[in-house]
This record gives C-alpha cells, sequence and structure tokens, in this order.
C-alpha cells in the first residue's frame, strides 16, 4: 500500500524559490564572479559556488559533491591509463581499509602503535624480498610517492659522502651525481634541490636507451656522491644494468680508493622483477653489496 502523498502548492513552491537568499542581489554581491554551478537538479541549481575565494554561506554537502564529481568526470579514466605508472585495481577490501583508516596520522607513533607495527612488517617484508644480507639491519620508511623515495636516497649518498669528505679534510663542495638522459624528473629534482651537480649522460640506441655504463666510467670522480640507476625506464621501460655498474664501481674503488654508492630507483619494476622468472636479468638489488638503497611504488616504499 502506499503511503499517504500531501497535496504540494505549487504557488506556494514558487515563491518560497524566489524568496531563496541565493536570488537575492545583496547576497550575491558577495561572491567572486567565477563560480560553478550544479546542473544536475533543478533545485540544487539555484545555489552558486565561488570557484577562486571561501563562499560566504555553505552549501548542502551532496550539491557540492555533485559539483566537485561532474568537474573530476572530465579527466581521463585511470583504467585506460597505461601510460604514466599508475596503478589502476584494488580489491574491494584493500579500498575500505585505506578508507576506514583514512583519519589516522602515521606520524603519530605514539596514538596509532597498531599501524606502525604493520609499517615495520612491511619494510621486513620488502627488504627480505630485495634481498637483504644476513646481519644488515635495513633501514625504510613509507614515503607519500617515489620523488620523495628517491630525494632521500640522495640525500643519503649526499650526506655519506660529506662525512667522509670532512673527516680526511678535503673539499665537499662540489658534489655529483650521475644519472641517464631517460631519468624521470624527480631524480634530477634531487640534484637541484639538495645542490648537487646533476652530471645526466646522453642515451643512445648503442646503450639501448639506458644508462651507458662506458659513460658512467668516464664521468666518476672523487666528487661523485652515487649513481642513479633505473629498474624500468620512464620511456621504455627497460631495465638499466644494475650489476655491470656496481661492477665498473668496484673496479674505479679498487684503482682510486673512491667508494661510489648505487640508489636503484626501481619504481616500477621494484615489485614485478622479483615476481618473474627471469628476476630482471640479473642482479640489481641488496644481493650487490654497493646498491645502498631502493625506492618502489605500491605505494611508494623506499629502504
Amino acid at each position: 500500500m502506499a503511503g499517504l502523498a500531501r497535496h504540494v502548492d505549487t504557488d506556494e513552491l514558487i515563491k518560497t524559490l524566489r524568496d531563496h537568499p541565493a536570488h537575492g542581489q545583496g547576497h550575491r554581491s558577495h561572491r567572486a564572479i567565477n563560480h560553478t554551478t550544479p546542473y544536475s537538479s533543478r533545485y540544487s541549481s539555484a545555489v552558486e559556488l565561488s570557484k577562486f575565494r571561501i563562499p560566504k554561506d555553505g552549501a548542502p554537502a551532496d550539491v557540492v559533491h555533485q559539483l566537485l564529481k561532474d568537474e573530476l568526470d572530465l579527466d581521463g579514466r585511470p583504467q585506460l591509463n597505461l601510460a604514466s605508472f599508475v596503478g589502476t585495481y584494488m580489491e574491494r577490501e584493500a579500498e575500505a581499509l585505506m578508507i576506514e583508516n583514512l583519519s589516522k596520522n602515521m606520524s603519530d607513533a605514539d596514538e596509532y602503535p597498531a599501524m606502525m607495527d604493520m609499517h615495520a612488517r612491511c619494510i621486513s617484508i620488502i627488504a627480505n624480498m630485495w634481498g637483504a644480507q644476513k646481519g644488515e639491519k635495513a633501514i625504510g620508511s613509507a614515503t607519500t610517492g617515489s620523488s620523495e623515495a628517491i630525494h632521500l636516497g640522495g640525500l643519503a649518498m649526499k650526506r655519506r659522502w660529506q662525512e667522509k669528505r670532512e673527516a680526511a679534510g678535503k673539499d665537499k663542495s662540489k658534489p655529483n651525481i650521475i644519472m641517464g638522459a631517460n631519468a624521470q624528473v624527480a631524480l634530477e629534482k634531487f640534484a637541484r634541490y639538495f645542490e648537487v651537480e646533476a652530471r645526466i649522460l646522453p642515451v643512445s640506441a648503442k646503450s639501448s636507451y639506458r644508462l651507458d655504463p662506458e659513460l658512467v666510467k668516464q664521468n666518476i670522480d672523487e666528487n661523485t656522491i652515487g649513481v642513479f640507476v633505473i629498474l624500468g625506464s620512464t620511456y621504455t621501460g627497460h631495465y638499466e644494468p644494475v650489476e655491470e655498474i656496481s661492477n665498473i664501481l668496484d673496479a674505479y674503488e679498487k684503482e682510486s680508493g673512491n667508494d661510489i654508492p648505487i640508489h636503484v630507483d626501481a619504481a616500477s619494476g621494484g615489485f614485478i622483477a622479483p615476481f618473474t622468472h627471469a628476476k630482471a636479468g640479473f642482479e640489481w638489488d641488496f644481493n650487490l653489496p654497493r646498491v645502498k638503497s631502493i625506492n618502489s611504488e605500491f605505494k611508494s616504499l623506499t629502504l
């Protein structure tokens, strides 16, 4: 049985809408000229929200949701994005777990010890997956993205280099770092932000458009704080020859006494190579003593 329905006085309804504050000239005069208006409902369309200033009056949550949803619908569909190293699928249970814990502040270890314990377990799992050696104590952290992770790895290399130079009484004002021209922009940003000379080496068909080991050999010196090697080039997906570059640095240390570490940018390959039959085809992780730090995605952990 249908419920009772009340007669609607259309004249009274129209009068109510005309008297709505959004229709008053004085009310509109306080709003920014640029505004956005929802079009999903003729009644919601009476609400205007300024785009570039906090509006004088609030708006219903459903109206604001519709406005933002409609604008974001103009973006591409993540499921069709195969070009920018993004995860496009997640199980519903994982999404629910994330939403349930969004309000937790991960930096507050005292308030959220269970989350911090889980974080520590994740670091241990990844360290073991990436070949951390027995007796070594891997230190890692979740980050907001691979850019932050790369900067932390690069900064650690710079600090180690500075400490060694200072202990030896040598100049520490001219650090440099090696990377290929195919490097993702975050690597170059590290050099710019932390005042390190970026020695960006050209790539070619001969090097399979990856960092060229021969050019690495020609460009390293006592001021080189480290080498950025990529496991999954931004442009082609190629894995750079970490082991070959490590061997070159080993030989250089024997000749000069300069110990140059490697940071592996495994943003796209760090969680793929360990699960493939080929395992990247060569050593690339902490099984190589010269690899001191690695970053990867899903969602951006670094060691």
